[in-house]
């Protein structure tokens, strides 16, 4: 599992960097102003789940699971700290129903 380096948009712009999606998942940062890119080169779709970790009256809230089409890319977020920060790292898991040829970045606004 991979920690993913947060790559902030700057007014000047920035040329972004993707990483191979990892297959046992990566983490990245959360806040109101991170984003997960998910690029899939794949044939077929796959699913990305963020693992949530809130709960509301005592009630675990879903996880967030986003399809990505087949040879497309998804924007993901705002990643809300109060829904998806992990209690030991203030970290967002997220997980692959697939991973090859998948490619993904997080981004700060």
């Amino acid at each position: 599992m991979a920690i993913l380096a947060t790559q902030t948009i700057a007014l000047a712009g920035l040329d972004p960097a993707y990483t191979a999606a990892a297959g046992g998942g990566d983490k990245c940062e959360v806040g109101d102003r991170v984003f997960l890119h998910v690029k899939n080169g794949a044939a077929s779709p796959i699913t990305v789940t963020l693992t949530s970790t809130a709960a509301v009256r005592g009630q675990a809230a879903a996880n967030v699971a986003v399809t990505v089409a087949a040879n497309d890319d998804r924007m993901i977020g705002p990643l809300p700290p109060d829904l998806l920060a992990n209690a030991t790292d203030g970290l967002c898991a997220i997980g692959y129903s697939a991973v090859t040829t998948v490619t993904v970045a997080a981004f700060r606004l």
